[in-house]
């Protein structure tokens, strides 16, 4: 299973319902492609206890057999002075290659193929202050929706197709990442980074490759999952839960609880033995 843009202690993350999510699945392998702690623009005084319970969920899977591994984004690219860093089921990396019944996958963030978050950053946090209003306004007009029993409707995914040169970065973005993979020899390339969840396979005179997004946890609401020798695209909003909440204890804890218990299960890991660097350039 593969999430990716979770965006833990940003207003835009949708952190009960992923919480739902994850209650409902047990998977061998969870790939975290990027940007689930919004470090950039962390805020201590905005960290709700819905978001830590994430963070305890996964500790949680770690622990109950559940290999964790995750790929480091551009909105916590600080934890990339940690890659190739392993440590029992848990372990953070720049990029993964795994054989899946004998298909090469690629899994990278994404974030390498766009030049502007590359040589810009400052521009792209000053972007993303203006995606964080229009995201709280969303939640608004959502507050509002739901109250009328009308659907959820993502403002922010409405703009940004309307926009052309949005199109032509999606568009630039997916046949850079196939481009590469191809060049590679892999099947498979699974991204993250745009908030765009697509499965498709493409091809061009020099091979064929089938790209992936596992998309986001602020407008979609999606994941990638890998099962009976296929890949699906999940959507919390057409593949809807019943109602219910699995894990009661973790609902029930206070902050502190919260906090504590997250305290108690990083420090029951394992001495994280020394791996070879398997990183490749791209």
């Amino acid at each position: 299973m593969v999430l990716s843009d979770v965006h833990l202690g940003a207003i835009g993350c949708h952190a009960e319902e992923l919480m739902a999510y994850l209650s409902s699945i047990k998977p061998k392998i969870l790939i975290l492609n990027g940007d689930i702690i919004d470090i950039r623009q962390f805020n201590k005084h905005y960290f709700p206890a819905s978001h830590l319970r994430i963070l305890s969920k996964i500790i949680s899977m770690v622990s109950n057999g559940t290999e964790v591994i995750y790929i480091t984004g551009n909105h916590d690219d600080m934890l990339r002075k940690f890659s190739n860093t392993f440590n029992g089921n848990f372990s953070i990396q720049d990029q993964l290659i795994l054989e899946i019944d004998g298909k090469k996958a690629w899994f990278i963030r994404g974030d390498v193929f766009d030049i502007s978050i590359r040589h810009a950053k400052w521009l792209a946090k000053l972007g993303g202050y203006g995606y964080d209003l229009l995201l709280l306004l969303n939640r608004i007009l959502n507050w509002l929706f739901v109250k009328l029993g009308k659907e959820r409707y993502s403002l922010t995914k409405k703009i940004k197709h309307s926009a052309k040169n949005t199109v032509k970065y999606i568009d630039n973005f997916e046949r850079t990442a196939i481009e590469i993979a191809i060049a590679k020899g892999y099947d498979y390339v699974i991204c993250g980074h745009i908030h765009q969840p697509k499965k498709e396979i493409f091809e061009t005179k020099n091979g064929k490759c089938t790209y992936l997004n596992s998309g986001d946890w602020v407008e979609n609401l999606s994941a990638l999952e890998y099962s009976f020798k296929r890949w699906k695209i999940y959507n919390y909003s057409y593949d809807k839960l019943s109602p219910f909440f699995a894990d009661e204890d973790l609902k029930s804890m206070e902050l502190n609880e919260l906090i504590n218990s997250l305290d108690m299960k990083l420090d029951s890991k394992q001495k994280p033995p020394e791996k070879e660097d398997k990183s490749i350039d791209v």
